[in-house]
């Protein structure tokens, strides 16, 4: 019985503080006047922020039972971009202080807030003076100012503009708490905010609010998580003199690209740029970002190294990374050379806009690199990208049996693209560069290449078009596939009407290939093209178009060892016209008339004009040759039959 009497007297005692309470505060409501409420919270307002509240709206002042001064169209700053404007401002009072007339703001609630923070080109910013007075606020209980330690923001709207970089970031409907307490030394920030369209969620740490304040080191906690990208730094952070942040960084986007674009970048061309991430150590000097002990994951590929971004002026990304296996396929996977028939060059449009947002100057180096079908060895590779002009130089790269080394170059001109390349490969294996390379699969063995060229357009097939340079390519033991030309002049040797078998198959065995080209306006003028093996000797010249990918070669083959004692060698002239993926070979007729002493009649009947059309029917038949065009108007009636 005792106790329930105890809990019961206890029971009446509060009600009865309660209501001494609710007594007190409603005679204060009564005699405490409310402009006096009102003259001492903007004061507070004033100490806190360091700024001259400035009131365009009514005030209402409320002690009971809700205990708050709710101020309308409210304005902190000076000048006709002040620092924070709000649709209201209401600060809550702390109950027990009220109780005996005191005034003590115990928390700030901004509706529909608009916050400007202006950088200044010489440091700091309008906000400067609110640092100052919380600075001081943490150090000394300014007017009572040492309780005031929570704020929160409903429907607010941030801006940040800096004049030196013409940068002007705005974050929308910014929901957020900030927290001080005054019997801890750290800081809290929570709440969420829109940019560029997508909701952020962000909290902030900070160790030693006051140290901070007064730029000296602290510890800080970032956490940002988006649609797009998530991000999370733990570290210490100082602002003076200048700003140094050092800790640990990771960052992860299932798409890159898309992060970059919400970012504020233009998209990257090309494909890829998917799936990232990213853990670093930090460190922050200035408007330096210097990443060590980096781990990066891209598109399925993993390296290793260090990164610096340079934020001052130009934005600019220097570093060097290591991996085991680069696959460069998502980033070429887009890149279409030829048309979905393979015989044309692509004509569509291309565009490099995305390589003018950043400068580039990386290293990477990888133990294998594949690049759609092609694999290759132990890799190094330098990328540099400025204004717009990239230059990926090969250091050297185990390719195809061989090395590689040299340099290509892409450039944004406005009206389309310009290329730039200089490549060598060294005793690599023909049949796989060849075709990898040009399409071409017609040669096997190992060789060395040398290419320079330069071209600029709109499209692959405009580049081909301007194409200008030189092409050599050299190779030893090796051999023509697809065509067997011994077997074809042994047989046209003994038989010269024969004709009609067929000699596409089969190969031909090389000693020794030579081949110069020089390209100018897309057309390759050849220089020299010697083809010597063990039983034949083949010599062209001629040109091909690259832009139509078709050639024009006139030659002769020979056999190196007569057929029989004291006779020549017998030799042939032919021609290869038509595309390049699968050309036509078309023996010299008039010689092999000559050759044939049966024939000598057919010979005389081919220099009239009205016979040609049927004897050159009749002769396609025997040697099995395409059908040849219809010889222009302007030719002479005596002009030999090609």
């Amino acid at each position: 019985m005792s106790l329930a009497v105890g809990f019961k007297r206890l029971g009446f005692a509060l009600v009865a503080v309660i209501a001494a309470g609710g007594s007190l505060l409603y005679a204060a409501n009564a005699l405490i006047p409310a402009d006096s409420v009102r003259t001492q919270v903007l004061a507070q307002l004033r100490a806190a922020t360091g700024l001259k509240p400035v009131l365009r709206g009514p005030t209402t002042v409320s002690l009971f039972p809700s205990e708050q001064v709710s101020f309308a169209d409210v304005v902190l700053g000076d000048g006709d971009q002040p620092a924070l404007t709000a649709r209201r401002l209401t600060a809550r009072l702390r109950f027990f202080p009220l109780l005996i007339g005191k005034i003590e703001i115990a928390d700030l609630s901004l509706e529909r807030p608009t916050i400007v923070i202006d950088l200044k080109p010489t440091g700091g910013s309008n906000w400067s003076t609110l640092i100052d007075a919380l600075a001081s606020s943490q150090t000394a209980n300014v007017q009572g100012l040492g309780t005031f330690s929570e704020m929160r923001i409903t429907g607010g709207t941030l801006v940040l503009r800096d004049p030196v970089h013409e940068l002007t970031e705005q974050l929308d409907d910014v929901e957020a708490s900030l927290a001080w307490p005054s019997i801890s030394k750290s800081f809290g920030a929570t709440g969420r905010f829109m940019w560029h369209g997508e909701p952020v969620d962000a909290s902030l740490t900070l160790a030693d609010f006051a140290a901070t304040l007064a730029g000296k080191r602290s510890g800080v906690k970032l956490r940002l998580a988006s649609t797009p990208m998530k991000g999370a730094f733990e570290g210490t952070i100082s602002l003076a003199p200048t700003v140094k942040i050092e800790g640990s960084v990771a960052a992860d986007s299932k798409s890159l690209r898309n992060a970059l674009i919400w970012l504020g970048q233009k998209p990257l061309p090309g494909g890829g740029f998917q799936r990232f991430a990213i853990k670093a150590r930090t460190d922050v000097m200035g408007g330096t970002i210097a990443l060590t002990g980096v781990s990066v994951e891209l598109d399925g590929n993993t390296a290793e190294g260090v990164l610096t971004f340079a934020l001052d002026g130009r934005k600019t990304l220097q570093g060097t990374l290591a991996s085991e296996t680069l696959d460069l396929s998502p980033y070429v996977s887009t890149v279409r050379l030829l048309t979905a028939n393979e015989r044309e060059w692509n004509s569509s449009p291309i565009t490099l806009d995305g390589l003018n947002g950043m400068d580039v100057d990386l290293r990477l180096s990888a133990a294998n690199l594949v690049v759609g079908d092609a694999k290759v060895g132990r890799t190094a590779i330098a990328a540099n990208l400025r204004g717009g002009q990239l230059v990926v130089t090969i250091g050297e790269s185990q390719a195809y049996g061989g090395v590689i080394k040299g340099a290509v170059t892409l450039a944004n001109i406005g009206t389309g693209i310009e290329l730039k390349s200089q490549l060598q490969f060294t005793d690599v294996e023909l049949n796989n560069a060849l075709a990898q390379l040009f399409g071409l699969h017609r040669v096997e063995g190992k060789g060395n290449i040398a290419f320079s060229a330069e071209g600029s357009g709109d499209s692959v097939l405009a580049v081909a078009r301007t194409l200008a340079g030189t092409a050599e390519l050299t190779a030893a033991n090796g051999a023509l596939v697809g065509l067997n030309v011994e077997q074809l002049l042994r047989r046209l040797e003994r038989r010269p009407l024969s004709g009609g078998g067929e000699f596409r198959n089969g190969r031909t065995p090389f000693d020794k290939l030579n081949v110069s080209l020089r390209i100018a306006q897309g057309i390759a003028k050849v220089e020299d093209m010697t083809i010597v093996g063990p039983t034949v000797k083949v010599v062209l010249t001629g040109s091909a178009s690259i832009p139509a990918r078709e050639l024009d070669l006139s030659g002769t083959a020979a056999l190196v060892a007569a057929s029989r004692a004291g006779a020549q060698p017998f030799e042939l002239p032919f021609v290869v016209q038509g595309s390049w993926d699968d050309p036509a070979i078309l023996p010299d007729a008039e010689a092999l008339l000559r050759r044939s002493g049966a024939a000598a009649p057919l010979l005389n009947a081919v220099r009239e004009r009205s016979a040609r059309d049927t004897v050159r029917s009749a002769l396609e038949r025997l040697t099995g040759a395409a059908p040849a065009q219809p010889p222009p108007a302007a030719t002479e009636p005596d002009a030999p039959l090609q």
